[in-house]
């Protein structure tokens, strides 16, 4: 059964967005999905651009993955983290599109 924006016959499906859009309302975790929006990058690598300690992004990184936010990939002795899929990376393009344009007066 599709649950396409019936409210009423989905309600876990609306917990579960509920539940993905207050992770990304942490700014913290909004900036690392966004850091991992363009090309596959490592804990420190994380850490260095946005001047955070890698515990910290380690310890956000296994909420967003555990959310299916983003994924990772092991390779060598490093893990690498990118955006789950060309949903999370859309929506999130989307969203910076939106709040980039120019409001214009007109409250519909």
């Amino acid at each position: 059964m599709s649950c396409h924006h019936d409210v009423t016959v989905c309600d876990p499906a609306i917990a579960q967005l509920a539940d993905l859009f207050h992770l990304l309302g942490d700014p913290t975790r909004l900036r690392i999905v966004l850091a991992c929006l363009d090309a596959p990058i490592a804990v420190s690598g994380i850490a260095s651009t946005l001047e955070l300690s890698s515990s910290l992004v380690s310890h956000h990184l296994r909420l967003l993955r555990a959310a299916r936010i983003v994924k990772s990939e092991r390779q060598g002795k490093q893990v690498f983290y990118s955006a789950a899929d060309a949903h999370i990376s859309g929506v999130l393009n989307d969203m910076l599109e939106h709040i980039a344009e120019p409001a214009n007066g007109s409250e519909a």
